[in-house]
């Protein structure tokens, strides 16, 4: 099957090719022919199984090569990663026509977003918060857009965003085709489906390799001692084949703590998470699909939107709360049919989390193995070299003797005046140094220059009156 077999127009089916994406995933062979008639859709499937050209390509279809200025369509997203990952296919796929696509989110400046939907953006990728702060300035209209989109629904529901989407509905036109993706359904995302969908049709699709990936998946459970994490980690990270490696951990200070932890060690990381402007984590995240740097420390809403397939190494600092969370965290590694190694540390109170995690995915780990950075079956089963320490760099480099020299002189000559009982400056009286080397009562290594030699300076002619010689004037 080719995306032209479903419908595509050509000009998109060309610019997925010249990215090599040839061959449409399960979801997008359901969704596509559907969604292209306008048929409204419910679609359940997990990141990372291809949904986002699912319902990106008909819509860019539906609203057609030369819409005009103003806003046709609405993807509404829960993160800002995830939007610059929707806005960045959408483009791929509408390389060759003539549509501009804006990203909205919070964490930037507001200039340069209005400035694109003044300039007459026709899909707007965005936010639920920076949405609604953008309308109620009067600066983003709903009322031209013909398709809405809701990515991550869930994910939406579990930060709060329920009203504001409800809000979204509001002041869209009623007319339009809507389509809602979810990894679960709990009830308010059902709720919300009767309320603002039209007889939708529900489809649920797995991964092309879900079976796959957990096959390709070793999965090794630690009960660990909270003070000792950080060690283990560390001589984790120095285990034989490992590549980029995921870190979640369960809050965002807690994320910045381990990212200067590491980094003292000498690891090259970096981190994404809640507390840094949308800079700094779109740097860590170039940094780290760039291969500058192979370990990322994330909490799970920021880590929503990492699509790299060459991870190699999940750790899971702290156990997610529910079965979902652990596949969405593990299903980083074992992509397109390569290995992966998933750790997660259990802390002793969060055992019966682990107990409802392992049934739930028949993992046949029931009891955790108790587990420090020293013990043998750590080394053994992630392949790490026995002596390793957690620590590949001193704390503190070591100061070349030249730099010692320099930063050393101006402390030497403090303490002279010090012992000389100064308390002024150095050319108001001599010190004691001074007074006892000849060579330097003549001025020749007093540190002063020439105007210590042609006696015109009050020192010398200090020095000159307690040795009862006769003052040059």
């Amino acid at each position: 099957m080719t995306f032209s077999e479903l419908g595509v127009d050509n000009d998109m089916a060309d610019a997925l090719a010249r990215k090599n994406i040839l061959e449409p995933f399960p979801i997008q062979e359901q969704t596509i022919p559907l969604a292209l008639t306008g048929q409204d859709i419910i679609g359940q499937a997990k990141t990372g199984t291809g949904k986002t050209l699912g319902f990106g390509l008909p819509l860019l279809q539906r609203i057609g090569a030369q819409p005009g200025p103003g806003v046709k369509a609405l993807i509404v997203v829960p993160t800002r990663e995830l939007a610059t990952q929707v806005a960045q296919d959408l483009e791929v796929a509408a390389a060759d026509r003539d549509v501009e696509v804006a990203m909205i989110y919070g964490g930037k400046a507001y200039e340069g977003q209005i400035e694109q939907l003044q300039n007459g953006a026709q899909v707007v990728v965005g936010t639920p918060g920076r949405l609604i702060d953008l309308i109620n300035k009067r600066v983003l209209s709903l009322t031209g857009v013909r398709e809405m989109v809701l990515d991550e629904a869930d994910k939406m529901l579990d930060l709060g965003f329920l009203s504001d989407i409800e809000r979204l509905f509001s002041v869209a036109p009623t007319t339009r085709h809507t389509m809602l993706f979810s990894a679960t359904m709990p009830a308010p995302i059902v709720a919300l489906a009767r309320r603002f969908m039209t007889r939708p049709i529900h489809i649920r699709a797995a991964a092309p390799d879900e079976g796959i990936t957990q096959a390709n998946i070793k999965h090794l459970i630690y009960r660990a001692h909270a003070l000792d994490k950080d060690e283990t980690i560390a001589r984790i990270l120095q285990a034989n084949g490992r590549g980029k490696t995921i870190i979640f951990m369960r809050t965002k200070r807690a994320a910045a703590k381990l990212l200067e932890e590491l980094r003292d060690r000498g690891f090259p990381a970096v981190a994404v998470h809640g507390d840094l402007n949308q800079e700094q984590r779109e740097r860590a995240m170039a940094a780290f699909k760039a291969d500058k740097k192979d370990i990322m420390i994330a909490t799970d809403v920021a880590a929503r939107g990492i699509d790299v397939n060459d991870v190699t190494h999940v750790i899971n600092h702290t156990i997610p709360d529910d079965h979902e969370a652990y596949l969405h965290r593990v299903g980083r590694t074992g992509r397109a049919g390569k290995t992966g190694i998933a750790v997660t540390f259990v802390d002793w109170a969060d055992m019966h989390k682990w107990t409802l995690i392992n049934r739930a995915l028949e993992l046949n780990q029931p009891e955790p193995t108790e587990t420090y950075s020293s013990s043998p079956h750590l080394y053994s089963e992630l392949d790490i070299a026995e002596g390793t320490k957690g620590r590949i760099v001193s704390k503190r480099p070591e100061i070349a003797p030249s730099e010692r020299t320099t930063h050393s002189e101006p402390r030497k000559r403090n303490r002279s005046r010090r012992r000389s009982g100064n308390t002024g400056h150095a050319t108001d009286q001599p010190s004691a140094r001074s007074e006892s080397a000849p060579a330097e009562a003549a001025g020749v290594h007093d540190g002063h220059g020439p105007e210590h030699r042609d006696g015109n300076s009050a020192p010398r002619r200090r020095r000159r009156r307690r040795s009862a010689s006769t003052p040059t004037e």
